[in-house]
């Protein structure tokens, strides 16, 4: 019977032993949080930059989608000859000229720094979400267009005409990683 309580305790002590061994470090606790804060600030940037890409999509989006409403105006009129309208969020009217002329090329690209443009070939366009007018935020678009009629220099008049269209996001197209560069579209169109 004395060596059974010999044997008894001889494994309550050895399982004592194992559980004072069995604790994490204060050192093992400080990396695992290491590890995580910096993985936490990764993730934290990747979401920014997620944002931001968000938002440049969304300008971008938008000018596009004025450029192309610009360039069906200018299809649907007789080109050459007639005029259309868009009317913005704010209500405003603008008038889109058919006839050739408009705002200045640099290179095929209109030329944003042009200034003492004719109305009928810009517009400053209201975009609101929602379009009425207590639309919450308020973003305004510079949109010019250029109409020219192709083949009229060498002598051979046509009904083709190339119509290019620039537009971007009002006093914020510097093209970084918040804001898009301007959109441009060349598009041939006849009667």
């Amino acid at each position: 019977m004395g060596m059974e309580w010999f044997s008894v305790g001889r494994i309550k002590r050895g399982m004592m032993k194992t559980r004072t061994d069995a604790g994490i470090s204060l050192i093992e606790v400080m990396l695992a949080m290491l590890i995580m804060i910096i993985t936490s600030i990764s993730i934290l940037g990747l979401v920014s930059v997620s944002i931001a890409t968000n938002n440049r999509n969304k300008i971008d989006s938008s000018g596009a989608m004025l450029a192309q409403s610009v360039v069906e105006q200018i299809k649907a009129t007789i080109i050459g000859s007639g005029t259309s309208s868009l009317t913005d969020c704010a209500g405003t009217l603008h008038t889109i000229n058919t006839a050739p002329g408009g705002a200045n090329l640099s290179g095929s690209n209109i030329d944003f720094t042009q200034t003492g443009l004719a109305p009928d070939y810009h517009m400053d366009y209201v975009m609101k979400s929602p379009c009425t007018t207590s639309g919450a935020q308020a973003t305004t678009y510079d949109v010019r267009w250029r109409v020219e009629i192709v083949g009229a220099a060498a002598g051979t008049p046509t009904n083709t005409y190339l119509i290019t269209i620039g537009s971007r996001m009002q006093n914020h197209s510097e093209g970084n990683m918040f804001f898009s560069l301007p959109v441009n579209f060349r598009i041939l169109v006849g009667n």
